[in-house]
């Protein structure tokens, strides 16, 4: 992690002097405004006396969180140095705070460290709601919308068949034959056939990791103290990462645009919309560049990572597994491989997907959202300019939806008329007018991220059987960091359900 450099004693001396009547200064002034207003009290805090605030731990810090729920109810509020911060960790709360309110807190908190030093303002995910906002969610959803995501389904069915083939080959690297996929879907989706960006997909990958790093509550003293920016020797590194990123994105989209000045057929892409359309969206040169690469970054990671824990919990639950392939039989049975259309006729794959997702969310600690006026729930008030996390683990243990939250329980999304219930989900890609994180509004890439899910899955749960190598280590929240790991989480034997020779010849047509 990048660290502020060491400050002579007496800076350090004028430092703690200089916050501690800032602090004084704003302590009295909220006993004035309580006084006067009679508001009602910011939620529960778990007690603590450290200075800069609640201690979390770097592993899984969502777990001491979901502890702080369970002790102090739906709502509890940390510090992170003189900043108060919101956590809801049940489900009723999320959908009252960020779903049904959603437009009060569709704006992020400012991240200095990570918005405004690392990614010079231009992303999308952590941009504040606003013009720049407006015009990059329009372009996104111009381009990917349901009906135009269903031009990808070709691609997305080649490569799912490529993956059951290198299964085939070496079953040993599975989490890496995920994330091949994932890479090769989402490059083509933005930058076209025949990309340079192959050779940049490491640099991108390191460069979103750098940023996983700079939004945590706390990683740099900047987000507490503003002015510590403008010295010049402070965040050297991230203003050094800044560059590789606009290097790298701009190179790709110089790329995209001098292969249309030179008539090559690269096929649809996303950078190719955005340049064709410049004067549709009024989108800047840094902007388009920015907007495709955090959708490459964000989109093929998180994909990986879903597919991988689908793979995980077929392998850790086999009696589940059993049920999904019995449907698979009846459906599909083993003549023929699963196709996009027969996604509605297996319900069973459908609801095992969901379960795999809530009993090991993508993203446990949730996203930062910042509340744009004063909001009321039950006998608390999160005051206008609060930052706000749903923490999805806390939420996906919620034993009044979702009864033994620890056990993996896919019929929990069946109703009593053995149909899929439509009365409660898990925010997967995120909340409200922010989902998923890394884009605006309803995310665009979730549509291309659920039937890339369901293609791979069907596919890979019918032509095989997965067992888990016990005398091998599990880390069975391995794939929720939010990055792909660089040591596989699991081991996962792959047992053929249908003829090898008889295998190859369906994925090979």
């Amino acid at each position: 992690m990048l660290q502020l450099p060491d400050l002579h004693s007496s800076d350090n001396t004028q430092l703690i002097l200089s916050v501690a009547a800032c602090l004084g200064v704003a302590g009295v002034i909220a006993r004035i405004y309580l006084a006067k207003s009679g508001a009602l009290p910011l939620p529960p805090s778990p007690s603590t006396w450290r200075l800069r605030g609640h201690f979390l731990p770097l592993e899984n810090p969502f777990l001491t969180i979901a502890g702080w729920v369970d002790e102090h109810g739906p709502l509890v509020t940390i510090r992170a140095g003189p900043e108060k911060i919101v956590i809801i960790g049940r489900y009723k709360a999320a959908v009252d705070i960020m779903e049904k309110q959603g437009a009060s807190v569709a704006d992020r908190p400012r991240m200095i460290a990570a918005g405004e030093i690392l990614f010079g303002g231009l992303s999308i995910g952590l941009t504040h709601a606003g013009d720049r906002l407006r015009r990059m969610r329009r372009a996104l959803h111009s381009h990917l919308n349901p009906k135009a995501a269903e031009a990808y389904q070709p691609l997305q069915m080649s490569l799912a068949k490529k993956m059951v083939l290198d299964l085939l080959d070496d079953p040993n690297n599975f989490h890496n034959h995920a994330s091949t996929f994932s890479a090769a879907m989402v490059l083509e989706i933005t930058y076209g056939k025949n990309s340079a960006a192959n050779t940049e997909v490491k640099e991108i990958c390191d460069f979103l990791e750098t940023r996983s790093i700079a939004i945590r509550p706390g990683a740099y003293l900047v987000d507490s103290i503003p002015w510590l920016r403008y010295l010049p020797w402070y965040g050297q590194e991230l203003k050094r990462e800044f560059e590789r990123g606009d290097r790298i994105y701009t190179g790709l989209m110089n790329h995209v645009k001098q292969q249309l000045q030179s008539k090559v057929d690269i096929g649809p892409s996303f950078a190719r919309y955005v340049l064709e359309n410049e004067h549709v969206h009024g989108l800047t040169e840094p902007e388009m560049a920015f907007l495709a690469g955090t959708f490459f970054g964000a989109g093929s990671d998180t994909t990986a990572a879903a597919m991988n824990t689908v793979l995980m919990a077929a392998a850790c639950f086999p009696e589940e597994q059993s049920k999904v392939q019995a449907e698979l039989n009846g459906v599909i049975g083993r003549r023929q491989a699963p196709t996009f259309v027969d996604q509605a006729s297996l319900p069973q794959l459908d609801a095992f997907i969901s379960e795999a997702l809530r009993w090991r969310p993508l993203s446990p600690n949730g996203f930062p959202h910042r509340a744009t006026k004063d909001m009321i729930w039950g006998n608390h008030c999160i005051p206008a300019g609060t930052t706000i996390f749903g923490n999805h683990w806390a939420i996906s243990r919620d034993p009044d939806v979702y009864p033994e939250p620890d056990a993996f329980k896919p019929q929990r999304w069946f109703n009593d008329q053995g149909r899929l219930r439509n009365d409660i989900n898990f925010f997967v890609y995120g909340f409200g007018r922010r989902q998923a994180s890394s884009f605006g509004s309803i995310c665009p890439g979730q549509y291309l991220a659920n039937k890339s899910l369901f293609i791979t899955s069907a596919l890979i749960l019918w032509a095989f059987q997965l067992n888990m190598d016990t005398t091998q280590p599990l880390d069975d929240m391995g794939f929720m960091s939010g990055v792909m790991p660089s040591e596989r989480p699991c081991t996962i034997t792959f047992k053929l359900r249908v003829p090898e020779t008889e295998l190859r010849r369906m994925m090979q047509r």
